[in-house]
């Protein structure tokens, strides 16, 4: 508990006690104050929804008045001490039962479905949770907002989270964009932010601050475990970028180049389609441009509905025919929402699947995609079982330390090893980077998909990598940094 108290004994004769809760900046003091109590968190926890609680003792008598050192400075200190009890019975009872945290996520935009599913199983981690006893005792309450993936309402939904709602964590998003303007945001404010699907190399890399939590895998470690496939399948042939135009597709371009070695873009082609608010023109005309570059392998560095569309558009034209396509992040959502004939022989990559579990045994994985399917007649996603694994390990985080207070958690995060839907995972200290085993994956013929009950087994996994040798070097790291003017480590 941090409590400043201030008393000047210089008091006026005449008192008014006055009880002030505010969440923004606080009144001009009389200059007769005498005594502030500031209660900004309880035992680590923020337990008033406003962000402070002051009281104000003021005299009305001006600035001269003073108590004689006798009973009336008695009176003083036990009123003093009376304000104390009831302000601190006041805290206890109010919001003690339950804490806030904001889930800021694309629920319209071209990565809604992505988005649904964090909500989805965000939703089921939080009954769970509270079903058994919350966090240290407190009941989570989510508060949501809709990020558009855009990063301009994003950072204008975290402010709001955190200075209306008070929520003491952050995560959520599909777009890169929209986790770095997050973060950024809550780190302003010393809270925590976790990216869900956030791939950029940049958001713990150039941009990655000691706020910032990135569970899923980045764009170099999906290259580099697609790197084999690449070489051994495609060496020697020509390639053609369709690149969404934003840090996302910027790094995940740099990283299959370097990776595929296509480095040489005389040879190997791109086009950038805007994002976000990119039409079917758009993704029209960059791929009549790959056609006409009689390219062997078209890469599509699209996500999402954006995905989806353009390889839809793709097939229509005849391209799945003439070139072998690689999508270098897939998800379940994309892959159902472009159909099992458009997905059929499309490779990529990704952190997780709800077919992992059962390849390799892993239980509380098995379990997670049975209580999910049940629960939403579906399977759950990357972007599914990311949100869920946030929530239990900011739960795990808080109550290892027994408090919120975010530097604390940060500094248990950093470095901590678990288990939960998958084999081990690290939460990496030099970035906060959560490195993991990540899987190349080709997209199985639509009849063996349709086979299914869900329809919805769509992956074949090629080959798997662990986290340690996919993630960035921290030399590679470093150089980075460097580059963009940032210091060689995080920063608070």
């Amino acid at each position: 508990m941090n409590v400043n108290v201030h008393v000047n004994l210089n008091v006026p004769v005449n008192l008014n006690v006055h009880l002030w809760a505010s969440s923004s900046s606080m009144p001009p003091l009389n200059p007769s104050w005498i005594f502030v109590f500031s209660l900004s968190h309880f035992s680590g926890m923020n337990l008033l929804r406003p962000a402070k609680l002051a009281l104000y003792v003021l005299g009305k008598t001006g600035d001269n008045f003073k108590l004689k050192e006798d009973d009336n400075m008695k009176v003083a200190k036990g009123l003093i001490l009376l304000i104390l009890i009831f302000t601190l019975g006041i805290c206890t009872g109010v919001n003690a039962a339950t804490v806030k945290i904001g889930l800021n996520y694309p629920k319209t935009g071209p990565y809604s479905i992505q988005g649904s599913a964090q909500l989805d199983a965000a939703t089921m981690a939080v009954e769970e949770i509270n079903a058994n006893g919350g966090i240290l005792g407190r009941k989570i309450e989510l508060v949501t907002r809709n990020s558009q993936s855009k990063a301009d309402v994003a950072k204008k939904n975290v402010a709001e989270l955190i200075d209306k709602e008070g929520c003491e964590m952050i995560f959520g998003g599909s777009a890169s964009s929209v986790a770095i303007a997050g973060g950024k945001v809550a780190k302003s404010r010393k809270k925590l932010y976790f990216g869900t699907l956030t791939y950029s190399n940049a958001t713990t890399g150039e941009e990655g601050h000691k706020y910032m939590f990135r569970e899923c895998y980045n764009a170099w470690m999906g290259a580099k475990v697609l790197s084999d496939y690449l070489r051994a399948n495609y060496s020697g042939k020509k390639y053609f970028y369709v690149v969404a135009d934003y840090t996302w597709g910027w790094t995940t371009e740099e990283s299959i180049r370097a990776f595929s070695l296509t480095l040489a873009r005389k040879r190997h082609k791109r086009v950038s389609t805007p994002f976000p608010g990119a039409t079917d023109e758009d993704f029209k005309k960059a791929l009549s441009k790959a056609q006409n570059s009689r390219s062997d392998i078209l890469v599509l560095v699209l996500f999402g509905k954006d995905m989806s569309k353009a390889l839809k558009i793709a097939t229509e034209m005849g391209l799945k025919k003439k070139m072998e396509i690689v999508v270098p992040n897939l998800t379940l959502g994309m892959a159902q929402s472009a159909g099992p004939q458009i997905m059929e022989g499309v490779v990529g990559a990704l952190p997780w699947c709800w077919k992992v579990p059962y390849e390799y045994g892993y239980q509380k994985g098995i379990k997670f995609v049975e209580n999910f399917s049940e629960r939403y007649d579906l399977y759950p996603s990357t972007s599914a079982a990311s949100a869920y694994t946030i929530l239990h390990q900011y739960k795990d985080a808080v109550e290892r330390i027994k408090a919120f207070d975010s530097r604390r958690v940060i500094e248990t995060l950093e470095g901590y090893k678990f288990t939960l839907l998958k084999d081990e995972q690290v939460w990496r200290k030099l970035d906060h980077q959560c490195t993991q085993t990540v899987y190349a994956v080709k997209c199985k013929p639509y009849r063996e998909v349709l086979k299914d009950r869900f329809r919805q087994d769509y992956f074949e996994i090629m080959a798997k990598m662990p986290g340690e040798e996919a993630a960035i070097k921290q030399e590679r790291w470093v150089e980075l940094r460097k580059k963009a003017g940032k210091r060689p480590e995080l920063e608070w």
